[in-house]
């Protein structure tokens, strides 16, 4: 299918801090979205969890993790995300996809909206 990508906008859910604005790596293999620890904490977004995560290789990895706005295509949802390590490359799980009514078309490799989010 190829790599896709979507320019995706974090803000925080406590205030108005600014926001962080960068092409996101869509990760329909992740749960949760990953975003540099230093971005999140410039924008004012708490570590309120730590959680164990297992990542691609099997490994399982203990990260902190907070509550934001995460707003993709226009569509603005709240979400659980990950501080992951300094300067690594930010990821839009499928959380986040399926709460905005979102999926991924592997032809065009891009976003595609849903008619209607399920709620059966």
């Amino acid at each position: 299918m190829g790599l896709v990508y979507a320019v995706t906008e974090i803000s925080s859910i406590k205030g108005d801090a600014g926001s962080y604005t960068m092409p996101f790596l869509v990760d329909t293999g992740a749960t949760d979205t990953v975003i540099p620890s230093n971005e999140l904490e410039k924008i004012g977004v708490t570590r309120e969890n730590k959680r164990s995560y297992e990542l691609a290789d099997g490994t399982v990895v203990s990260f902190d993790s907070g509550f934001a706005f995460v707003c993709v295509n226009g569509e603005k949802v709240a979400a659980n995300v990950v501080f992951g390590k300094e300067g690594c490359e930010p990821l839009l799980g499928v959380t986040v996809l399926e709460s905005a009514g979102f999926v991924v078309d592997p032809v065009s490799r891009m976003l595609k909206k849903i008619a209607a989010i399920p709620l059966k």
